[in-house]
């Protein structure tokens, strides 16, 4: 692949990722609102703030890699929020609670995937600082999965045992 296709892909890549961080920031506090089981909500609202951190990263990564700052709408995203929306509408109490969970686990792997992605194109176009900073927000969104894989665990044992 020549440099101008990777670097189309590499720039839509980063404004999807603009995009969702940006729709999570409001669905982690609506998250942390609705959840009533305690590890969960401390997950939801520490990757709330690391969020933040990571929208100012890309911001930067915007600039470092020469592209506009803007959004690119992620549908994957905008379906799992409604699918959200329309879940919880209809459950509340421990089902929704775990649900929560697996919600955030989905968007995990989905931002993973494509932190993984955009890293390995900004690498290979020789965007070193922005491939750093695109790996730091990688990094936190792997540490933040198993965060909310341990809390699932927790919430599976702790309503078995109650069940």
């Amino acid at each position: 692949m020549s440099s101008e296709p990777a670097r189309k892909l590499l720039t839509e890549g980063v404004q999807e990722l603009y995009y969702t961080e940006q729709q999570l920031l409001d669905a982690l506090d609506t998250l942390s609102e609705q959840t009533e089981h305690e590890d969960a909500e401390r997950a939801f609202s520490e990757h709330r703030e690391e969020t933040r951190e990571q929208v100012d990263r890309l911001e930067e990564v915007f600039e470092l890699i020469d592209a506009e700052q803007e959004t690119k709408r992620e549908r994957v995203v905008d379906a799992m929020i409604e699918e959200h929306e329309e879940f919880a509408g209809e459950n509340e109490g421990p089902t929704l609670d775990r649900y929560n969970i697996a919600l955030e686990q989905k968007i995990e792997h989905y931002e993973i995937a494509a932190y993984s992605n955009v890293t390995s194109l900004a690498g290979k176009l020789g965007h070193d600082e922005a491939a750093d900073l695109l790996e730091e927000n990688l990094q936190e969104e792997e540490q933040a999965l198993e965060e909310l894989s341990e809390a699932g665990e927790q919430f599976d044992r702790q309503e078995i045992a109650e069940g």
